[in-house]
Parts: C-alpha cells; structure tokens; sequence
C-alpha cells in the first residue's frame, strides 16, 4: 500500500495557494519592501552619493591646485631667497671683516717668514720650537683668512688703506708697516744675524709682532659680529698671549731681558 501525500493541516480545506489571501498579502509586504529597499530608493541614494561625489570631487581638485600653486610659488621663494640672502649677508668689499681678513693675512705672513727663519737658525732649541709653532699656526690662519675672502665673492687686497677697517687704525700705520711689522732694515739684520744674538733678536720682533697682533684681532672682536671672525680672532688673541709668556721666558733664559 503507497504512501499517500497529506495536505498541510493548516492550509483551510479546498484551497489552493494561489486563492491563499495571506499569501497575497505577503506579496503584498515583499514588494513594498522591495520598492523601500530598492530601485526607488536607491535611484535617490546614488543621486546624492553622485551630488556628493560630484561636490566632493570638486573639492579635492581645487583643494590640490591650491597646494600645488603654494608649492610652486614656495619653491621658486626659494630659490630666491636662496640666490639673494647669501650675497645680503656676506660682508662687502669695505667690511670690518674683510679688512680684517686682508691686513691680518699680510701681518702673518711677516710673523711666518720671521719664525722660519728662527725655525732655521736659533742656536736656542726652544727657540726653533717656537718658531716652527708660529709659522705652522699663522700659516694656517691665513689659509683660514684666505678662505673667507673666496666665500664672500671678495680679493685678497681692496682698494681700502691699510687698518681703514678699525675705528682708529689709520694712527697706527707706520710707514706703511701695521702695529707690531718690523721694518724692512730689522728683517735684513734679522737674516744676517747669528747664535744668540739672531735668537734675542728674532724674540724681540716677535713680541713686538705679536703685541700688534692681538691690538688688531681685538679691534675685530670689538667690531665684527661675524661669528667666524669672533672665533678666530678670539683664537689668535688667547694664543699670541700664551706665546708672549713664552718669548719672555726665553728671552731670560738667553740673558737678553
């Protein structure tokens, strides 16, 4: 015997699905729920994302053309800025620093042909010792000097007179010498002297040398905000003095004092 189909239960006799009201009342819900959920309302929702879109779209590209004109305007300032501050803030051709780099290169290179010399001749070794320390340090710092000049555009000689970059070194020229410069005659002796008497001379310029020296670097420490300036003539300042001490020293030890 087979088994024969039940009809649901629930289902009212003699109905079919199709006449079922509740079913049509479900259809009913399902395509009002579809018309809330969908094309209707979605045709409304992409409108605005496209509004927005659209606007959002438009702010970005203006936002980006304005920061690539502030690139371009900042890069080109740049430039400017970078071509023009240098050649503002170098010091010129009549500056207290290059005058100071100019006459302080010509007063070291006296010191450095002098302390050869001694470096060459002293009968004293510390007086070879000496020498040597002060030709080796001042022919530095007019590489130093030299160097500064090239940077700022400028040659190692101006047109200004000897000193005219201190407030008062047109008074300390001598015949042409700047403070502390032996003459042309002492240098001369200088190279004809012999044993002690070359070393008590070679001190004795020297001190006198140095002496100029630490006038001039001073005027520059007084006058120049330049912080390299500041630096090196605070160098040759504390260096010449310590250098001072040494000259005296030796100018007891060789009974010349």
């Amino acid at each position: 015997m087979g088994t024969a189909t039940r009809p649901d239960a629930s289902a009212p006799a003699g109905a079919s699905g199709a006449d079922d009201p509740r079913l049509e009342q479900l259809e009913d819900l399902g395509d009002e729920d579809f018309e809330r959920d969908g094309s209707s309302g979605d045709d409304d929702d992409s409108d605005d994302f496209d509004d927005n879109s659209a606007t959002g779209e438009g702010h970005r590209r203006f936002s980006t053309g304005w920061v690539a004109i502030g690139i371009a305007v900042g890069l080109v300032l740049g430039v400017v800025a970078g071509l023009l501050i240098p050649g503002l803030t170098r010091p010129g051709e009549t500056s207290v620093e290059a005058g100071f780099a100019r006459d302080m290169s010509t007063h070291h290179a006296q010191a450095v042909e002098m302390a050869m010399l001694a470096h060459e001749k002293a009968t004293d070794p510390d007086v070879r010792t000496l020498g040597a320390d002060i030709a080796l340090t001042q022919q530095a710092q007019i590489g130093i000097m030299l160097t500064w000049l090239r940077d700022w555009k400028l040659g190692p000689t101006g047109s200004a007179p000897r000193m005219a970059w201190m407030s008062d070194g047109g008074g300390t020229v001598r015949d042409g010498l700047m403070p502390g410069m032996a003459t042309d005659a002492e240098r001369a002796q200088l190279r004809a002297a012999t044993g002690q008497d070359f070393d008590t001379m070679f001190l004795r310029l020297m001190l006198n040398h140095h002496l100029g020296g630490i006038h001039m670097a001073e005027a520059a420490l007084d006058e120049s905000d330049d912080e390299q300036v500041q630096s090196l003539a605070g160098t040759m300042v504390a260096g010449q003095k310590k250098e001072i001490t040494a000259i005296q020293a030796l100018l007891d030890k060789v009974g010349a004092k």
